[in-house]
């Protein structure tokens, strides 16, 4: 029978599909593609025809060596202009190939690969004497020193040739010829043969390149060859070695074509691998902190050696599953070696039909998450999957990091001990933490593929420091590591002159509440001769003091800490005995009621963790519900009532060297206006606003946004935005404070704030970008105006509003510190204590409201902008954020960042089998526009998708109904099936006037896809919320009366806990 023909995108004429891959990154346009067509697809690249799969089935069977070949094609087929035929870029008939294999195959063999643990711990141990010299707060570029540290470690045990990169500012030039040709590589083979002839500047630098690695190679030879040794090493293999089979040795351009070779793949891989590695353990508390305490059981405190090698299978499986998720070699390719016949793949009941020498290329990426091998977590970094038993019953060919047969890693063994003893090392001897703890993946791509832009911070554990780590890693006889005489794991951070007393202020924030609490706490510590310190809280990971008070304020994000504070929450609950006794804390939480079931989880387990492990509770815990709209006051309140009086009363009266820090000590001048940003945001471009909903209905908007370059997302993640002040509010703080529009300001340094300190700022971009200008005041805020005025009928109104009322007339209300200071304008407050009040400005989390694969460089958000009478002087309170976005037009800049969501509230890996069920009201619908618009792409793509049913709540069938037509469209195609409830009118949706009537008169339908595997996913208010989640214990209770087993109340939320997260997702907003 005929072959189905294979999908692929539409091309253009002579240039094919040059417009679907991305040049800098083609592995995640390979990868795009894969979601949208399927396990198979064809492109047309520089005239070439080239099919991509990406799916276990497939590569089990190109993997067949008896049907398939090596093919050397594309990108590695123009790395042969500077390596020839060296062991990774020669055609399967070249005899050149054959002979250096047979000769260099015994140089990888174990005994020879152990013989040169001595050699790699020595490069090792470079790494871990900087990082400690350097110290915690040292911004550790990730990649940098691990290429650092693996082509020393090549160039030492291959060759004998010291790089000595760590003594160097700049990387070895090797490096940097190296990924120049790499890149250039890769886009000459992009381009048609003809157009290189044209580009006669970046000709010449790839030359350039090419001599200066082979210089390198024939240095090193030559180095050699004057000074002859009888080091059982590669390079001596290379020089000295002879093939069994024909009595060959190898020829001069052999070796340097292959010591090229190994200088590049020996490195290259090993740096990323390992960098991708820490990254993964960073983001995944849980498992670093088995990582570590694998290594603290079996090494301990002593020498790591050859033996601790193979005692590792928990840091083992680490590695594998870093393979897995991001294979640093992602691809290779095979073709057919004959017939047509031999060439035929099947997928399903698919045939498909491969000509002889046509180049298949697997996308190790996409094959290592296919969801039939790896299930529904296959996107998870899970290294239980890969320990020794489950490793060993993973189906053949579904784990290829390292290539297929006898063209695969020949140097897997030496890459393999270099990462397990560098990894086992560092966790000896540091705790690492993310320099941004909300780091989201991005890709730097050559031949092979590094994280981009990855920073960390490296602390030494215990009392070490490091002059005492460096004796014991440099002395061959050490038993261990001696500890220093530091009393304290933080150090001082105040001079022995100062009266203050110190104390540690740790916060675990994702938005910066949190944080800002801190820096506000610390603020008011100064005026309690207190000098405070304020970090994240994964640096008090096993970092504790004992001699200072220790104040904690985190929040929780649906029952998981903070991205800054997961660390040292792991490893709290990994103690076991009183390992902080002596450790005097207090706590504060923030969260949300609204989500009862986590509401205050992590303060309260931090709290009573704390306690369990011999730490002493100075204060009550206190906590603050974001429901109540009041976080600022209830904190005032603990702060004031409950945790300095206890400090007090334990630590002793310190307020003879208190200070008065009312307000920040700043000089104004006149100059230029300019603003300065804070937040780990990107600049991006506004390309489409537009209003969703007719005149008179509460508006609803869409934005498309056109993202940096490497921002990346998928459907149901957020897109964070930093806002800007309105300006009309920002005018009103110059009128109250007769500012001229143009002022600059100088904060002075040594001041407890997160504003630029020490150099000028303009007020007017201070005003507008760093600071929270519409937050309700907090009763601090009122006591300290009311301080100040001196009018008594002012003054008698202000104390009577920081009583009884304050919550009625100055929360409820939302009157902020600036509608104050304008109501009373006989009040003379100094500037600098105004700004003191007013906490750093936050990003706001919005869901994206499209798809990826409509368009990778772009999102889309859905909104409703906040205008609510604010009862304070006639004004309106207006969202900061959503009245920023809706005063956006195309082109204007804006600041934001990619958040991901729960791992749940994404679409299945497995579309073709597990359908959807989703429930939504008014700008809920936004990720489920995202979710139907990836499967509208997927279908138009050829793919076969199992069944979706979308609820939809709002007012009316016409004037609100958002993105009418696109679901008009996508219903069309098949991609969803809309169902909808209209408040309004009730009678255009079958009598439901809300959501959740329409999902229980529709409970037919939907319970027939949940047994049949579905997930269910909710968007909206709480309310919403709430209403669904409601309907589905009631229907889950009818299903199991109507089967005669019924279900109590009781029995049915405990049914409802355990598919929470699993198979029901929701995300649900104030």
């Amino acid at each position: 029978m005929m072959g189905t023909p294979i999908p692929a995108p539409p091309g253009l004429p002579v240039l094919g599909n040059i417009n679907d891959v991305d040049p800098e990154n083609s592995i995640a346009s390979l990868m795009h593609l894969a979601e949208l067509y399927g396990p198979i697809y064809k492109l047309t690249l520089a005239g070439q025809e080239r099919i991509i799969i990406s799916s276990h089935e497939l590569l089990d069977q190109v993997c067949d060596e008896r049907r398939f070949s090596k093919a050397v094609s594309g990108p590695l087929e123009q790395i042969r202009n500077g390596v020839h035929d060296g062991l990774f870029t020669a055609y399967p008939e070249e005899h050149n190939w054959a002979v250096a294999h047979r000769v260099l195959m015994p140089a990888f063999g174990p005994f020879m690969i152990q013989s040169m643990f001595d050699e790699m711990h020595d490069i090792a141990t470079q790494l871990v004497s900087k990082w400690a010299r350097f110290g915690p707060n040292h911004r550790i570029n990730v990649t940098e020193d691990f290429i650092r540290l693996t082509l020393d470690s090549i160039a030492l045990c291959a060759m004998d040739t010291r790089f000595n990169s760590f003594y160097k500012d700049d990387l070895h030039p090797f490096v940097h010829a190296m990924v120049g040709f790499l890149q250039e590589s890769g886009l000459r083979a992009r381009r048609p043969a003809f157009a290189n002839y044209f580009m006669r500047q970046s000709q010449q630098q790839y030359d350039n390149d090419i001599k200066l690695m082979r210089t390198v190679a024939e240095e090193v030879v030559a180095e050699r060859r004057a000074h002859p040794s009888d080091k059982k090493d590669l390079l001596n293999a290379m020089i000295k070695g002879r093939d069994a089979k024909t009595g060959e040795g190898l020829t001069d351009d052999t070796i340097y074509n292959n010591m090229i070779t190994f200088l590049i793949a020996g490195h290259e891989t090993t740096s990323g691998l390992l960098s991708f590695l820490f990254m993964y353990l960073m983001k995944t508390p849980a498992v670093y902190q088995a990582a570590q305490a694998e290594v603290d059981r079996v090494i301990g405190s002593g020498p790591v050696t050859v033996e601790h090698m193979s005692k590792l299978p928990y840091i083992t499986a680490c590695l594998r599953e870093t393979l897995r998720l991001q294979p640093t070699a992602p691809a290779f390719s095979t073709k057919p070696r004959a017939s047509p016949t031999e060439g035929s793949v099947f997928s399903g009941n698919e045939k498909y039909e491969i000509k002889p020498g046509q180049v298949i290329v697997a996308l190790l990426p996409a094959i290592h998450r296919d969801p039939a091998v790896y299930g529904d977590d296959a996107e998870i970094f899970r290294p239980e999957r890969m320990l020794n038993e489950q490793f060993e019953k993973l189906p053949k060919n579904a784990w290829k990091p390292f290539g297929n047969g006898v063209r695969a890693c020949i140097g897997r063994p030496f890459a393999w001990q270099e990462a397990l003893l560098t990894t086992a090392l560092l966790l000896q001897n540091f705790n690492f933490r993310l320099d941004d703890p909300s780091y989201q993946l991005s890709i730097k791509q050559t031949l092979t593929i590094k994280p981009k832009d990855l920073f960390m911070h490296a602390s030494l554990r215990g009392d070490v420091d490091a002059v005492h780590l460096e004796k014991a890693l440099f002395n061959s006889e050490n038993q261990g590591v001696q500890v220093s005489s530091k009393d304290n794991k933080i150090e001082k951070i105040f001079s022995s002159g100062s009266p203050k007393k110190p104390m540690s202020i740790f916060y675990g924030s994702n938005t910066g509440t949190c944080e800002s609490l801190a820096q506000s706490l610390a603020h008011s510590a100064s005026n309690h001769g207190y000098s405070a310190r304020v970090v994240a809280l994964d640096s008090a990971t096993d970092n504790l003091p004992r001699d200072q008070p220790v104040v904690i304020i985190t929040a929780s994000y649906e029952g998981e800490p903070p991205d800054n504070a997961a660390h040292f929450v792991e490893w709290l609950q990994n103690l076991k005995g009183a390992e902080i006794e002596g450790v005097q804390y207090a706590v504060f939480g923030c969260g949300h009621r609204d989500w009862q079931a986590t509401f205050q989880k992590i303060p309260a387990l931090i709290n009573e963790l704390m306690k369990a492990r011999g730490g002493k509770q100075v204060a009550e815990r206190g906590y603050a519900d974001a429901a109540a709209g009041d976080m600022f006051n209830d904190f005032d309140k603990w702060e004031d009532r409950v945790l300095w009086p206890s400090v007090r009363q334990i630590f002793g009266d310190n307020d003879a060297n208190a200070e008065e820090q009312s307000g920040l000590d700043v000089e104004i001048m006149p100059s230029k206006r300019s603003s300065y940003l804070h937040q780990d945001v990107r600049e991006a471009v506004v390309t489409n606003a537009s209003v969703l909903t007719m005149e008179g209905e509460p508006p609803k908007r869409h934005i498309e946004i056109k993202l940096p370059t490497d921002l990346t997302y998928r459907a149901g993640d957020y897109l964070a935005i930093l806002p800007l002040n309105q300006p009309v509010t920002i005018r009103r703080v110059l009128q109250r404070f007769e500012l001229p529009w143009d002022a600059r300001l100088t904060i002075k340094p040594g001041q407890n704030t997160v504003l630029p300190v020490g150099e000028p700022i303009s007020v007017f971009g201070l005003l507008g970008a760093y600071v929270e200008l519409n937050q309700p005041a907090t009763l601090k805020n009122v006591a300290a105006i009311s301080k100040v005025v001196s009018d008594e009928s002012a003054k008698r109104e202000l104390e009577a509003l920081c009583g009884e009322s304050f919550r009625s007339e100055i929360t409820e209300k939302r009157v902020s510190a600036l509608d104050l200071l304008e109501k009373f304008p006989s009040i003379r407050i100094p500037f600098g204590e105004f700004l003191a009040m007013l906490p750093p400005l936050r990003i706001r989390q919005y869901s994206i409201s499209s798809s990826p694969l409509a368009d990778p460089t772009s999102c889309t958000l859905t909104y409703s902008v906040l205008d609510q009478e604010a009862h304070a002087g006639g004004k309106r309170f207006l969202g900061v954020t959503s009245t920023y976005l809706s005063m956006l037009e195309n082109g204007d800049r804006i600041h934001v960042a990619v958040k991901p969501s729960h791992q749940a509230f994404h679409p299945p890996l497995d579309i073709s089998n597990v359908p959807l069920v989703m429930a939504c009201a008014g700008t809920g619908l936004a990720p489920f526009r995202g979710f139907v618009q990836e499967r509208a792409k997927q279908i138009e793509a050829g793919r076969q998708l199992a069944p979706a049913l979308l609820f939809v709540g709002c007012r009316y069938h016409d004037r609100d109904r958002l993105y009418k037509d696109d679901f008009d469209e996508w219903e069309r195609l098949g991609a969803v099936d809309v169902r909808y409830a209209f408040s309004r009118e009730p009678e255009q949706s079958q009598g439901c006037k809300h959501v959740q009537d329409r999902l229980w008169k529709d409970r037919k339908d939907v319970s027939a896809l949940f047994n049949s595997g579905a997930r269910v996913y909710v968007c909206g208010s709480s309310v919403v919320g709430e209403a669904v989640r409601t309907v589905a214990k009631k229907m889950y209770m009818e299903a199991a009366q109507e089967r005669g087993k019924p279900r109590s109340e009781e029995e049915t939320e405990t049914w409802f806990r355990e598919i929470r997260n699993e198979r029901y997702a929701s995300d649900v907003f104030a």
